[in-house]
C-alpha cells in the first residue's frame, strides 16, 4: 500500500467518529448521508459536545465569555472556542447550535458585553493585529460561513497586513516605543499579521491566486530569517491609552518547530494553515516540515513525527486541534497526529 493508503487505513480502522467523518469528506471527497448522519450523531454524545450545546443561550451565544475562558466560563463554555471545536469535530449548517452562533455573531453588536471589552470597539483596521472583529470573523470562516456573513474586508486586511512585511525592513518600522511601557505598540491605521489573519486566509479561498500565495510564501520567508538576532521575537502590541496584547503577532525567526527537552517539535497546526493557504510550492522550509512529518509514517500507517503536544492537545484560542474525545489511549493521540499530517499533504498537494 501507498502511503495515503496506509494513513486512511489506519484512521479509519482507530479513529473517532469525528476523524472518520473528515477523512471521508476531506480525503475521499464524498460520505453516503446516512453514514454522515449517524458519525454526527455519534459526535453529539461525546461530552464536550453536551457542555457546548448546554450553554447556549437564548440568543445563540456560547457560555458567558468571547476570547477563551475566564472565572464565570470554561474551556469550551466561550463563543470562540465553542464554534471552533464545533466546526474542528466536523459540523456544519446543518448542525443547530452551530447555527444559532452564527446567528449571535450577527445580531450581536461589537460594544455588546459579550465580547468582553468593557463595551469598548477595538477596530481591526487601526490596530494592527487586534480587534474583537478580527476574532470572530476568523472564527466564522473556521466554521464556513461566509457565504452568508460577509467577512471579504477581512480577508483583504489579512492580505494586506502579510504584504506590509514586504514593504518595510522590520517591526521597529510602524512601531514606537513608549516611555510608560517595555513594550514597543505598534503606529495607529497600521498593519502587521497575526495568527488570526493566517487563520482567515487558511480557511477561505477567495483570495487565493498564485500571486497572492507567493506574496504569502515571500512574506514567511522573510518573517523566517535568523541572520538578525537582535530582531528575533521582537514583537510589538496596541496602544489604547495603554497597552494592549495583540492576538499572536508574528515575529523574526518565526518557525513551525519549537525546541523542547533538545527536540524539535512540529507545530501541526501552523504547517497545516500554510499548506491550505496554497504555500507549499513557494516555501521550501514548509516543503522540509512536510517531508519530515511524512516521512515519520511508519508500515502501518501512523505518523511518529516528534510534534509540539500542548499545542496540538485540546482546543482552544491559541492552539489545540484535538478531534479525539481524549486521550486517554496513546493511539488516540497517534490519531490526531495522524490525520493533521494527512491533512497537510492533501492541501500541499503531494496525498
Amino acid at each position: 500500500m501507498n502511503i495515503l493508503e496506509r494513513m486512511t487505513g489506519f484512521l479509519l480502522e482507530q479513529g473517532g467518529p469525528s476523524i472518520r467523518l473528515r477523512v471521508k469528506r476531506e480525503i475521499f471527497g464524498s460520505v453516503p448521508e446516512a453514514e454522515e448522519t449517524a458519525l454526527l450523531e455519534e459526535i453529539m454524545t461525546e461530552p464536550v459536545y453536551r457542555l457546548v450545546a448546554a450553554c447556549q443561550k437564548e440568543n445563540g451565544w456560547l457560555g458567558n465569555g468571547f476570547h477563551g475562558p475566564n472565572k464565570d466560563a470554561g474551556p469550551y463554555e466561550n463563543q470562540e472556542v465553542g464554534v471552533k471545536y464545533l466546526a474542528e469535530k466536523g459540523f456544519g449548517k446543518e448542525n443547530t447550535v452551530l447555527c444559532r452562533a452564527m446567528d449571535a455573531f450577527q445580531t450581536v453588536p461589537l460594544s455588546d458585553l459579550c465580547y468582553r471589552t468593557h463595551g469598548k470597539v477595538y477596530d481591526e483596521f487601526q490596530f494592527a493585529a487586534n480587534g474583537q472583529n478580527l476574532i470572530r470573523c476568523a472564527c466564522i470562516a473556521r466554521a464556513g460561513f461566509t457565504d452568508r456573513i460577509d467577512i471579504s474586508p477581512q480577508v483583504q486586511l489579512s492580505l494586506d497586513s502579510f504584504r506590509r512585511v514586504l514593504e518595510v525592513d522590520s517591526i521597529l518600522d510602524v512601531s514606537r516605543t513608549v516611555r510608560s511601557s517595555k513594550y514597543r505598540v505598534f503606529h495607529k491605521n497600521e498593519k502587521w499579521p497575526c495568527r488570526y489573519h493566517l487563520d482567515i486566509l487558511a480557511h477561505t479561498d477567495s483570495w487565493k491566486s498564485p500571486e497572492n500565495c507567493r506574496m504569502l510564501a515571500n512574506a514567511f520567508e522573510k518573517l523566517m530569517r535568523q541572520d538578525r538576532t537582535e530582531l528575533i521575537g521582537l514583537g510589538a502590541a496596541s496602544w489604547v491609552g495603554h497597552v494592549l496584547g495583540t492576538l499572536g503577532c508574528y515575529t523574526e525567526g518565526f518557525s513551525a518547530r519549537t525546541e523542547k527537552d533538545g527536540v524539535q517539535r512540529m507545530q501541526l497546526e501552523t504547517v497545516e494553515w500554510m499548506c491550505r493557504c496554497g504555500l507549499y510550492p513557494y516555501l521550501p522550509s514548509l516543503q522540509e516540515d512536510l517531508a519530515i512529518l511524512l516521512d515519520s509514517v511508519d508500515d502501518d500507517g501512523i505518523c511518529r513525527a516528534a510534534v509540539d503536544e500542548d499545542f496540538l492537545h485540546g482546543i482552544s484560542t491559541y492552539g489545540g486541534q484535538q478531534i479525539e474525545a481524549d486521550w486517554k489511549t496513546p493511539v488516540r493521540k497517534f490519531c490526531d497526529i495522524t490525520f493533521r499530517t494527512l491533512l497537510c499533504g492533501k492541501y500541499a498537494g503531494v496525498l
